[in-house]
């Protein structure tokens, strides 16, 4: 059992208890008394007192509704109450009016805190550039707070070392920094919360945009002596768009909790950590998809290249009760880029995800990988309305690996396994491909279309199996079991394609019509 602990609340988490079926009822309990039942592997008990103990209990139920096992049950205490440092107040004075710069303020407030201190923001929009937290301290956001990125690169400033698609380089700085990156150290920042029910936002695509723009001014020269390499990236904004920062960039990090938050629209991407441990993410909503307030004063742009949440060469890691509206990976777990990535060697492991629910994109195991990936578990997720449901990628290139994921009891758009994938393939090689092993999807099913822009179908892939020509080179291991695939509207069978694979188990593959 996993406990996050407030001093207003204690959430409980666990694994799923992969012998039992779908859908088991647990029941909570509060000092003997039932608050709650719930299906999920989650549950929080909300409204306490701080500093308090406080009996805690849950309960699994057998198709009866009787007790078949106490799955936990301890005294625990909420944490003692903690002095609110309000950044409107004096000394800092900061202003939510949406149009006064509060970097200054707000970092000075974010400097004074310690263990036994909240930074708090009330209701308004506060403008700022670049934050920095440091360890043992607390950002909470009320209802109605927005912190807000301004669009300007020279916020932004001095770059720092940071990673991006694999790559260890200098970036801008994001919104909110923790930590710095250093690939030889250990967890040098601990303890970090930023919660709240407020909204953390980015400088969105303006942003994007501008740092684009500068960094294609500074890199003008040697992308011109490149033409060829420039080509590899896909396009003349790749090369220069890996300089911009994200929203919430974790570096070298251990017990770092962000919780209730609305979060989006950084430059690139959102929730970053890398060589970190013990991030935990929930109750969260993620976005980089057009979106615009109740009262229409503020309109963020979709921002391609958004992706969610990226664990990094990172480890025991968590996310469940999250949704997702990204304008890419919902969720992208990476490990390093060849051949940066196979010396460094830092893989990412034992990361879990449930409870979560995606539009527009999924989840991506890769393509970064050369550190090696493993002891992936994901289950109770809805990624059905989405272009990719779960998509396993690496490239020839890459090396490391991918063993031990398992998938249970959720809804895909597609279910994609592939050694072919061709994006950001630049850069010289590894000397062995990827080890793709020991991977299960059970309980699960595929749609096999996803809604375009438009938002009418496209046809894709139920299921897409494609390892590297070479015996040595084939996926090893790979079973499925209890897989609705859904037919077309048309009643035709979606396509299936499975190639280099070796050691693989198909059981009770079915095919029904598209209801959904």
């Amino acid at each position: 059992m996993n406990t996050v602990i407030f001093q207003d609340e204690i959430t409980l988490y666990w694994e799923k208890q992969w012998e039992l079926p779908d859908g088991v009822e647990y029941r909570a309990k509060l000092d003997g008394e039932i608050v709650g039942k719930t299906v999920k592997t989650h549950f929080s008990f909300h409204d306490l007192q701080p500093n308090t103990e406080y009996l805690i209990c849950i309960e699994r139920l057998n198709e009866s509704g009787d007790v078949a096992e106490v799955l936990y049950q301890a005294t625990l205490r909420t944490l003692k109450a903690k002095r609110r440092i309000d950044v409107t107040k004096s000394p800092y004075n900061a202003v939510g009016d949406g149009k006064t710069l509060n970097t200054v303020a707000i970092q000075s407030a974010l400097n004074d805190c310690t263990e036994n201190d909240c930074v708090y923001l009330p209701q308004g929009t506060f403008l700022t550039g670049a934050l920095n937290m440091h360890s043992d301290s607390e950002l909470y956001l009320e209802q109605g707070a927005m912190l807000k990125g301004t669009d300007k690169p020279q916020d932004y400033l001095p770059k720092v070392k940071s990673r991006f698609e694999g790559t260890e380089r200098m970036c801008y700085r994001s919104l909110i920094n923790i930590g710095e990156l250093d690939r030889n150290a250990g967890y040098t920042t601990k303890n970090i919360t930023i919660r709240g029910a407020g909204t953390i936002f980015g400088g969105g695509l303006p942003l994007h945009n501008e740092i684009i723009n500068a960094e294609k001014e500074r890199l003008a020269k040697d992308l011109e002596e490149s033409q060829e390499q420039a080509k590899k990236c896909e396009n003349e904004n790749r090369v220069p768009g890996r300089a911009r920062g994200k929203l919430i960039s974790i570096n070298n990090c251990e017990n770092v909790v962000i919780s209730g938050l609305t979060l989006g629209f950084s430059a690139s991407w959102n929730v970053h950590f890398v060589y970190s441990k013990n991030v935990v993410t929930y109750g969260c909503k993620i976005m980089s998809e057009d979106w615009e307030s109740e009262d229409g004063t503020l309109r963020m742009e979709r921002v391609n290249n958004g992706d969610g949440w990226d664990p990094d060469s990172s480890e025991d890691c968590t996310i469940f009760n999250t949704c997702f509206y990204a304008r890419d990976d919902a969720i992208a777990i990476k490990s390093g880029k060849n051949p940066e990535g196979n010396l460094i060697n830092r893989p990412t492991k034992n990361i879990r995800i449930f409870d979560c629910i995606g539009y527009y994109y999924g989840i991506a195991i890769g393509s970064e990988v050369s550190g090696g990936i493993s002891d992936i578990k994901i289950w109770d997720c809805d990624f059905f309305n989405c272009k990719m449901g779960l998509t396993v990628k690496t490239t020839s290139k890459r090396g490391g690996y991918i063993k031990d994921i398992t998938v249970r009891n959720c809804q895909l758009a597609s279910l994609l396994v592939r050694s072919d994938y061709t994006s950001n393939d630049d850069g010289i090689g590894a000397e062995t491909c990827t080890v793709v092993e020991n991977l299960t999807f059970e309980n699960i099913e595929v749609k096999g279309t996803y809604p375009y822009l438009d938002r009418s179908d496209k046809y894709y892939y139920t299921i897409y199996l494609y390892g590297l020509e070479g015996e040595e080179n084939y996926f090893n291991n790979l079973r499925l079991k209890n897989v609705q695939l859904y037919g077309r509207e048309d009643g035709d069978i979606q396509s299936i394609k499975i190639k280099n694979v070796k050691n693989l188990l198909l059981e009770n593959i079915c095919y029904l019509d598209l209801k959904k």
